[in-house]
């Protein structure tokens, strides 16, 4: 089911989430859901408070838009250490329609969670991956990528 994505100024984006303690079918459930709404979006990332619900879960798939779809569900993530190395992109955000924020986050980062059925796993993202899942985690902080956002570049014309 395709559920409604807030947008800025909704409050819930400035939520800071609940953990998810149930592991049952209405997890799976808002899982399914939330993929299912971020591609038809579409998006290659969407939080639990982009479609109402303050809770610390988040779906991702960088590589749809490109290839063969490879969804990813996050439950409680944490960082759990990041590289030295910066990188600057631009992001959009599909509680934010139409702009686009140039953001400034480690290359590369180390993450733990939680799956579906509440086993811990770990992993290391990079690249595009690594700015996406950054952007998601922000999401269940209360953080949108317009705080983080940096001042274009001199052009020097």
């Amino acid at each position: 089911m395709i559920r409604p994505i807030v947008h800025i100024p909704d409050p819930v984006l400035r939520e800071v989430a609940a953990p998810v303690e149930a592991f049952d079918e209405g997890l799976r459930d808002l899982a399914r859901d939330m993929l299912e709404t971020m591609y038809d979006a579409p998006g290659r990332g969407l939080a639990a408070p982009q479609v109402g619900l303050p809770v610390r879960l988040f779906v991702m798939d960088v590589a749809w838009k490109d290839g063969e779809p490879d969804p990813q569900v996050f439950v409680n993530p944490e960082v759990i250490g990041t590289s030295h190395d910066m990188v600057t992109r631009e992001e959009g955000c599909l509680s934010i329609p139409e702009r686009v924020s140039r953001v400034s986050r480690p290359a590369e980062v180390a993450l733990r969670w939680q799956d579906l059925g509440g086993e811990w796993q770990e992993d290391t993202f990079e690249g595009f991956a690594a700015t996406c899942v950054q952007h998601e985690l922000d999401h269940l902080d209360g953080i949108l990528c317009i705080d983080r956002e940096e001042p274009a570049p001199e052009t020097g014309a």
